[in-house]
């Protein structure tokens, strides 16, 4: 999954990026999961670095869920019935603010956060039972661990991994030092 901007919806992450003035955007690749307290903590570094940098960066949400959160493979599927009805980003940002209720409601909850905001929940439901989604979810589960993911969030921007898993301190600038050294390279 890919994004412009954490409060429009994502595009698929294979769309070329568009920065200003025809130069391409550089690209942050986010994996995350959506039961993961530490990447709802990473939604305002995202908001500040969407923020300072415009259509210049290109987050980019992939998804890693982890095992050890039941309903995270689900969450993922929905994420992706989300862009493709248009509201990505923010239903990510909705559900990633009710992580812990999503332990103790799983998918019911998913499809009632489409209804609340105002997506097709029939078809959020439809799309959980026929994993038209799955593929998605595993080609990005699969990238990740063949970079050496781990954990969440994990960014990659500039070919340098790095993992918000242990500590999201720090994280923000150096995301902005190698944005800042790839956006120079461009001019």
């Amino acid at each position: 999954m890919s994004d412009s901007s954490p409060t429009s919806s994502p595009a698929p992450a294979p769309v070329p990026a568009s920065g200003t003035a025809g130069r391409p955007a550089v690209v942050l690749d986010i994996w995350c999961e959506l039961q993961c307290p530490d990447c709802r903590t990473a939604l305002d570094d995202l908001r500040a670095l969407r923020e300072r940098y415009g259509d210049r960066l290109e987050p980019r949400l992939r998804h890693f869920p982890l095992e050890k959160h039941k309903h995270a493979f689900a969450a993922a599927q929905a994420a992706e019935e989300a862009l493709e009805q248009g509201q990505g980003w923010p239903y990510i940002e909705a559900v990633l603010g009710r992580a812990e209720e999503l332990d103790r409601g799983g998918e019911p909850l998913l499809v009632e956060i489409a209804r609340e905001l105002g997506l097709d929940a029939e078809e959020f439901d439809t799309a959980l039972i026929d994993g038209r989604h799955i593929l998605i979810v595993d080609a990005d589960q699969a990238e990740g661990k063949a970079i050496g993911v781990t954990g969440t969030p994990t960014y990659v921007i500039g070919g340098e991994r790095l993992d918000g898993g242990k500590s999201q301190e720090g994280l923000r600038e150096r995301i902005e030092e190698i944005a800042d050294r790839l956006l120079a390279e461009q001019v």
